[in-house]
This record gives structure tokens, C-alpha cells and sequence, in this order.
């Protein structure tokens, strides 16, 4: 009988958990499936900016009180905001999971939005939108999420504009909640030294009463391949491609994941050999690929010099074409060996089986097992990855962001037609 147990409440919330034999502690937390791409464009940062209020104060608890009551435990709480997801958790002693559920349940359902923690936070989210503009290899990713999906929810930054930050208030808050934290669009995920029975005995008392509501409609990603660039007297200059990959059902998900990871997984990847090893072009270099229901990304990133940039793109784009030629099958098991390893290294965590069963529910409405995704990595020949490449190339109409002194680098159209030739 397999460790994963998922139930479902009438109103539709869902609670799946993976006893862990052996461990003292359990990661446990609140998965709700609505994120940075289901907001308008007049609420683009809410999303954020709610999960940052969540830990500022409920009906019963202050923000001060919120994390005594974890780390007097000795436990950890935190969460974060995507553009499909924000995760509320916290991992603590076996011993301490009906108090973490109690706090993660108490901050998600009875968030008070006082003014004055409004303006504080405000003034947080505010530094952390300066920092992110004045780290480089973090900003370009935005950007090339924009080029890639302009002037759609998809495309928008996580964090949102300074300019609408600095305009939300408590009605926008609890407007988002009321539109987009249902039961049907929550999950309960539990693992380590959990009991299932317990768990969902406490989750239907808190979220039993909560009315289901009328699922709102994501806006299709579209994407359409552009160029930004930003010309700065920086050290190095920033490089970010991008193609457009698969979503997660579609069945050449892991024939994606296979090319990128042998194109720029690690410090045997082609582009890391090629361009940093063998021309000494860069010092960072990666690939890296990125899913979602409707759409896919494949990125290459790099940073190199100003003299250097035109070489490292061009040389990029060459070893895009020639692996989807002569990928090998030794380049293609390492890939596999990586994958794998990757997601049993993480499995043995239970905040990262917690992560991947709550994920893994709301994509497929059910848990594959390790097994399972081993076989189907497995099951991907060369021929597969090769012609999915090729598949991606040819269809290919890159996003390219730069930064930095970028004046003589190559643009998105040269670029686009040196990929097709």
C-alpha cells in the first residue's frame, strides 16, 4: 500500500499526505492554485503582496505571535508566490503538526489587512522590487518573460510595477482572496511523520464550512518571441534566450527536460564545455527548462564581456541546431541520470515531497510515484529528444533579453534567422 494518501472534502479541497518512516519532523502547508498570471493587469503584484500579508496579523494572532508559535517549536515558516501558485508552510516536529496546520489555515483564511501593516509591507515589497532591478541576473528573467509574453498576464513580473504596489490597499487585498482562495482551489500536502486521518479530521473542521467558488478562467499564455534590451555601463553583459517549450501534459514533457538538461545542466553540458571551456567566453552558462499548463520555456542564460557577447550568442545558437543533429547517446543517459538523481535527492526531504505531491495534484489530479517517472524518463530515445529539438527549432520564434553593454550584440531577428538556417 503505497504512502501517499489523498482525500477529498465535499467542497472540493484536497488533502494528499506521504508518511516518511524514520523521520521526527513533518513539512506541512496550503498550496493555493492561483498566482502571478491570474491577476489583471491593474492587480499585477497582488498576489505577492498578499502572501506578504498573511504573515502581518489574523483575527486571533499578530504577526509577532504568528512566528513565536512556530519557532517557540523550534520550526521554520515561510512562503512564496509564482506565476501559477502561492505556497503558505512550515516544517516542524512530528509532534507540533496540528499547531503548524492551525497557524498555516489561521494566516490564509483570516488575514486582517490593518492599515498601518499594509504601509509597512508596502515599503518591504517596494525594497525588494529595488533590489531585484539592481541585480541583473535576476531582472533579465522578467524581462525575458515579457518579451516572451508581452502585454499578458504570463508575461507580467511577479513582483508587479512600484507604481501599483504603491496603490493597493485593503479592498484589493481581500478582493483577490474572495475571487481566487476557494476550497477548490486549495490543497493540504503533508509529509515526514504525518497521519492522514488526523490531518484530515482537523482540515475539515477549518475548511469544511468554506463555500466552493465559481473557478475564474485563466487567460491563455500567447506567446510570441520578442526582444528587450537595456544598455548599461555594467561589468558584464547579460545574456537570456528563450524558446517556446511544452506544457506539463503534453507528452514530450520529459524529451524537453532531457535536451536542456544535456545542452546546459551541468558542468559537462554542451554550452558549459563549448563556450566556457573551450572558448573561455563566459564564466556562467546554463539551460534550464520551465513548464506550465498551456506553455513551456526553454532558456539559455549567460553573462559574459562587452567584446565578448556577439561570439558567445552566435556560438549559443549553433550548438542549439547541432545538438538536435548529433546528440549522443551518452549525452542523452547522463541527462536521464540527472533527472532522476534530482528527484529522489529531493524526495528524501519531506519539504520537497510536500512540494512535488501538492504540485503534482493540481497538474494531474493525481500523484505519479518515483517509479513511474523513472520509466517514462527512461522510455525517451535519443531519436525523440533529437526530433524534439528540431521540432522546437524550426517552430522557433526566440524571446532574447539583454543587459549591460550590449550595444554590439547580435538582435532577436539575426538571431532568429541564423537558428532557421
Amino acid at each position: 500500500m503505497t504512502a501517499i494518501r489523498i482525500s477529498t472534502l465535499p467542497n472540493g479541497l484536497r488533502i494528499v499526505t506521504h508518511r516518511m518512516e524514520g523521520l521526527h519532523s513533518a513539512s506541512i502547508g496550503v498550496w493555493v492554485n492561483a498566482g502571478g498570471r491570474d491577476e489583471r493587469a491593474e492587480q499585477n503584484g497582488i498576489a505577492h503582496f498578499l502572501e506578504h500579508m498573511a504573515f502581518k496579523g489574523t483575527a486571533k494572532r499578530s504577526a509577532l505571535e504568528i512566528a513565536e508559535a512556530i519557532e517557540d517549536v523550534g520550526g521554520y515558516i515561510n512562503a512564496y508566490t509564482s506565476r501559477d501558485v502561492t505556497a503558505y508552510y512550515a516544517r516542524v516536529l512530528k509532534e507540533d503538526t496540528v499547531l503548524a496546520l492551525d497557524v498555516i489555515s489561521d494566516i490564509v483564511l483570516n488575514p486582517v489587512f490593518e492599515q498601518r501593516e499594509i504601509e509597512l509591507e508596502r515599503g518591504v515589497i517596494l525594497q525588494e522590487i529595488g533590489m531585484s532591478l539592481d541585480t541583473p541576473d535576476d531582472v533579465i528573467f522578467d524581462w525575458l518573460q515579457e518579451a516572451a509574453y508581452p502585454n499578458q498576464p504570463m508575461g507580467r513580473t511577479i513582483l508587479g510595477p512600484a507604481e501599483r504596489v504603491s496603490s493597493f490597499g485593503k479592498s484589493d487585498l481581500a478582493g483577490f482572496v474572495a475571487e481566487h482562495y476557494g476550497p477548490g482551489q486549495m490543497i493540504v500536502a503533508a509529509a515526514g511523520a504525518v497521519d492522514h486521518d488526523q490531518i484530515v479530521a482537523q482540515a475539515t473542521g477549518i475548511f469544511g464550512g468554506l463555500s466552493p467558488l465559481t473557478k475564474v478562467t485563466r487567460e491563455a499564455a500567447r506567446w510570441q518571441g520578442a526582444e528587450m534590451r537595456r544598455v548599461k555601463d555594467l561589468e558584464q553583459a547579460h545574456f537570456a534566450l528563450a524558446l517556446e517549450g511544452p506544457g506539463y501534459r503534453d507528452s514530450d514533457y520529459f524529451a524537453t527536460q532531457i535536451w536542456t538538461n544535456a545542452l546546459g545542466g551541468g558542468m559537462s553540458s554542451r554550452l558549459f564545455q563549448k563556450i566556457r571551456e573551450e572558448r573561455g567566453l563566459c564564466y556562467t552558462i546554463f539551460a534550464q527548462s520551465g513548464f506550465h499548463d498551456d506553455t513551456g520555456m526553454v532558456t539559455i542564460y549567460a553573462g559574459t564581456s562587452a567584446e565578448q557577447i556577439s561570439d558567445l550568442a552566435q556560438i549559443t545558437i549553433d550548438e542549439l541546431k547541432r545538438s538536435a543533429e548529433d546528440l549522443t547517446e551518452a549525452e542523452v543517459n547522463r541527462a536521464k541520470v540527472q533527472m532522476k538523481a534530482g528527484m529522489l535527492m529531493g524526495l528524501e526531504s519531506p519539504s520537497g515531497q510536500a512540494e512535488r505531491m501538492a504540485r503534482s495534484l493540481a497538474i494531474w489530479d493525481r500523484v505519479p510515484t518515483p517509479e513511474e517517472v523513472a520509466e517514462r524518463i527512461d522510455a525517451v530515445t535519443v531519436r525523440q529528444v533529437q526530433d524534439h529539438a528540431v521540432g522546437l527549432l524550426h517552430a522557433a520564434r526566440p524571446a532574447l533579453a539583454l543587459y549591460g553593454p550590449v550595444e554590439d550584440a547580435p538582435d532577436r531577428d539575426t538571431l532568429a534567422e541564423r537558428l532557421a538556417a
